[in-house]
């Protein structure tokens, strides 16, 4: 049975002789290249969408281990209700919206996906599109850890999932106004160009930082992390190692966040796509650290660890919007500016702005997604101003940024402040200072 299938597979695949071309005939020759082409994407598509699922413990071990102990279960708990509700409230809700035709929000088709034809099979191009979904829900949880009442998180998590993020994916990814290329279009009229975020700098990881922010500014910070003084004091998270790994496992999973969105093993225009992406994202994670480890040595005399985890997540988020479009020098300078820019804006939202962000969610997805997206305008050898390309696309870039930025954080308003009006967002202070593991689920993640 082995060997005749192999046989079969033989006589379909391409090879350029003269017998198989009589036998075949030219229209079956090419029907099946399309056929092991749409085969080979597809399996592309779907291992890359593993990938990203992937990374949903990897941002519970990042969440965990730079938050106390006594809030590990309740973290763990969140990572796992992202995905599960997520995907469902996605697939009946999310995704109709997103890549429905036309409108503010498109014209959404609930419980049914047969409306999309991205050419690939739409159950997998659902998957694909729901791990990014999940994605941007996650960041939210861990600049509001240790605080917040389980119940509210499944409230503004499911929010999110169903109309914020499907909204802004809509008007950029489901062919919504933001990149809407066509002749007379709003975009093309002002900056001549479309906005151009290739696998989710601002889509996904600034929604998600700028949800964080308000989330984070809404709740209010910690018991114990603002003196008398005001002076910001420093809560250590309980295990540096279990975050080191999340990190590893987030960049391992990031292979697929950047090259996956090719959606193609390789295209006609370019067969080394995928392999330029891997490349330009791994430079920009490592410049990311790098630049993070000589920041926090020259700024506070040390090289800070938890800094340096921070800042390869940084230069990851930021190289996400151009990974397609940038030089491998274009990425590393990527990584770099901004594993720096995450270090001055963790400090300013701590001690400036006095919000409390336990994970620095607000700074590495938020600051670093928006200025990611910006720097592409800037290093694409396409169109970037660096490359000839006028300001342009540096001003498509800005503005889409700005646009699906402002629309996040004032739904994270509107979410976040209603939610604490309705049934409070922060658990009582007695349940914050013993920890949400026990009053929140009954059970610890800890026993001795």
């Amino acid at each position: 049975m082995a060997k005749r299938g192999f046989a079969a597979l033989l006589m379909i695949l391409p090879f350029s002789t003269g017998a198989m071309a009589q036998d075949t005939g030219t229209a079956d020759v090419a029907a099946a290249v399309n056929d092991l082409s749409l085969g080979l994407n597809t399996v592309w598509m779907l291992l890359a969408a593993m990938l990203v699922f992937f990374m949903q413990p990897g941002f519970a071990l990042v969440e965990a281990g730079f938050t106390r102990t006594k809030n590990t279960a309740n973290i763990l708990m969140k990572n796992f209700c992202d995905f599960t509700f997520g995907s469902l409230i996605y697939w009946a809700i999310g995704f109709g919206i997103m890549f429905g035709a036309g409108g503010f929000v498109g014209a959404p088709n609930f419980f049914d996906i047969d409306f999309h034809d991205s050419g690939l099979p739409k159950a997998g191009f659902l998957i694909f599109q729901t791990v990014f979904c999940a994605t941007a829900a996650t960041i939210v949880s861990g600049a509001m850890a240790e605080r917040t009442k389980f119940s509210m998180y499944l409230c503004y998590s499911i929010l999110v999932c169903a109309i914020v993020y499907p909204v802004s994916g809509h008007w950029t990814w489901g062919g919504g106004w933001l990149m809407n290329g066509e002749e007379g279009s709003f975009m093309m009229n002002t900056f001549g160009t479309t906005f151009h975020d290739f696998a989710g700098s601002t889509i996904v990881h600034s929604v998600g930082g700028w949800l964080a922010l308000t989330g984070a500014a809404v709740i209010g910070p910690r018991i114990g992390k603002y003196g008398k003084d005001r002076k910001s004091k420093a809560i250590p998270g309980h295990n540096l190692t279990v975050a080191s790994l999340g990190v590893f496992v987030l960049w391992f999973g990031w292979f697929g966040f950047n090259p996956g969105s090719q959606l193609a093993a390789a295209t006609e225009v370019d067969r080394n796509a995928i392999s330029s992406v891997f490349l330009t994202t791994n430079l920009a994670a490592c410049a990311g650290g790098v630049a993070t480890i000589i920041t926090s040595w020259v700024k506070y005399g040390k090289p800070s660890l938890s800094l340096t985890l921070n800042g390869v997540l940084a230069g990851l988020v930021g190289i996400t919007a151009g990974c397609d479009l940038v030089s491998p020098a274009g990425a590393a300078l990527t990584g770099g500016i901004c594993g720096v820019a995450m270090v001055f804006a963790v400090d300013f939202i701590d001690r400036v702005l006095k919000i409390d962000d336990p994970v620095g969610a607000s700074s590495v997805h938020g600051v670093c997604g928006f200025l990611g997206t910006v720097l592409t305008g800037l290093f694409a050898t396409d169109g970037g101003l660096f490359y000839g390309g006028g300001a342009g696309l540096l001003g498509a870039q800005a503005f889409g940024a700005l646009v699906v930025g402002a629309w996040a954080a004032v739904m994270g308003f509107i979410i976040f402040k209603g939610l604490d009006l309705i049934h409070g967002l922060r658990v009582p202070a007695r349940v914050e200072e013993e920890g949400l593991d026990i009053y929140e689920h009954g059970e610890s993640a800890y026993y001795t």
